[in-house]
């Protein structure tokens, strides 16, 4: 979410309704808004989610939200390699960097994390699948209309 509270992404693992999402961007945004600077980025609130992680870079807080059976230090170590990763694959990331390529954020966050698992944390092998995912974008959309007739259906 941006400093002003606009969500930039949000995955949640676990169903939650779209009522209950809002809430919890309101919430968590509250809440980082009247913390001091120099505090810790580790925050416990009991009442509506787990113990939450958060880091600021530039107009942004990075949150995460996981359960009781996750390293706090390891979520925080998973943040740093999620922005290093945003910051090779855009060069020096920003907000608009993450509004204007949603897809390409998702497809680097489901290289790290997939359905709540950790799958990645080396910033460097994230950036070559992503690399590898884009090439096969780019070589598939110029198969289509190369096919002979393609053009005449």
């Amino acid at each position: 979410m941006n400093d002003q509270g606009k969500p930039r992404l949000i995955r949640f693992y676990e169903f939650q309704p779209v009522e209950k999402q809002q809430e919890l961007v309101r919430s968590i945004y509250k809440i980082l808004c009247s913390r001091a600077e120099n505090v810790s980025n580790f925050v416990k609130v009991d009442s509506l989610f787990g113990p939450l992680v958060y880091k600021t870079f530039a107009t942004l807080y990075f949150v995460f939200i996981f359960d009781n059976s996750e390293n706090e230090l390891a979520m925080l170590d998973l943040m740093q390699v999620f922005v290093e990763t945003l910051d090779k694959c855009f060069s020096n990331v920003c907000e608009l960097d993450v509004v204007f390529n949603f897809n390409k954020v998702h497809t680097i966050l489901d290289e790290i994390i997939l359905g709540g698992q950790v799958l990645e944390t080396s910033s460097s092998e994230v950036v070559m699948a992503v690399e590898d995912i884009s090439k096969l974008e780019k070589n598939s959309n110029s198969i289509i209309p190369s096919i002979p007739g393609w053009q005449g259906r």
